[in-house]
């Protein structure tokens, strides 16, 4: 099949690309943008591994050259922060200095991707996606969005974010799958092996035997914020909670803090 050339905005460890990967849809992230520094180093320590095809990773969303790649891009994809509407946070919306949909938007317009991708929180429906919505539409794209839970494809958590995907209104649909088939239907990996039932049996049992709780809720900062070293009192009082806490299985952390390995595995990635 064709080869869809992607853009990759506020990459992360490129998770919503690893999605379409396990979707099928035969792609390649042509560059990244991220400002996060351990996340970069993460993307370029997966392409020195051969994990990601090489890619420039652009450090500053609001500069990136966007007419570089003008018309010779399918797909853009992000997830762009999501502070601005977490339920977590003041939800201040257009006002937080971490509202980038704006820059996204001028990026979109210069580049005339073919289809977009963009992730966020279940806040986000509720606080600025209407908005979102209708300035794809004033600029040429028909968008659909929707909850999807990390449970429906057999995560261990909840985790409900909201999912737009959006074409241009004056051409055909891409061949491509719809997000709920992005979100239900990945069962098989590019090689035509069929995926664990739960992504918990990806993951080493001896790495996750501490953390055998059914259906995980998304972490709260408010539940971490009294994580106290091993043996105190608020650690104890923290009892059931204590997957938050980092200083499981690694006490050169600083408290306060979610544990590495426990969200790698919550998340369905190696840990």
């Amino acid at each position: 099949t064709e080869e869809l050339s992607v853009v990759s905005f506020c990459s992360g460890y490129g998770g919503i690309e690893g999605g379409l990967d396990l979707a099928g849809v035969n792609h390649r992230v042509i560059a990244y943008v991220e400002i996060e520094a351990f996340a970069i180093a993460n993307l370029v320590a997966k392409m020195e591994q051969g994990k990601l095809a090489p890619a420039p990773i652009w450090t500053n969303l609001k500069t990136f050259p966007a007419h570089l790649f003008r018309g010779s891009i399918d797909i853009i994809t992000g997830g762009y922060p999501c502070q601005p509407f977490s339920a977590a946070g003041r939800r201040k919306g257009d006002e937080d200095p971490r509202h980038l949909w704006p820059y996204i938007r001028e990026h979109v317009k210069v580049i005339k991707p073919r289809s977009f991708l963009f992730e966020n929180v279940e806040g986000h429906i509720s606080l600025g996606l209407s908005s979102v919505i209708s300035d794809m539409k004033e600029d040429g794209y028909d968008a659909t969005w929707g909850i999807f839970s990390a449970e429906e494809v057999g995560a261990p958590h909840r985790r409900r974010e909201s999912l737009s995907w959006a074409t241009p209104n004056t051409m055909d649909y891409l061949d491509l799958r719809s997000p709920e088939a992005l979100c239900r239907q990945a069962t098989t990996t590019r090689k035509g092996r069929k995926r664990p039932a739960n992504l918990r049996e990806q993951v080493d049992p001896m790495s996750v035997e501490i953390y055998k709780r059914a259906n995980w809720p998304t972490p709260r900062a408010s539940e971490y914020k009294d994580c106290g070293p091993v043996g105190s009192k608020s650690q104890k009082h923290m009892e059931d909670r204590k997957y938050l806490c980092a200083v499981v299985k690694d006490p050169d952390m600083p408290t306060g803090k979610l544990n590495p390995t426990w969200v790698e595995w919550l998340m369905g990635v190696p840990t």
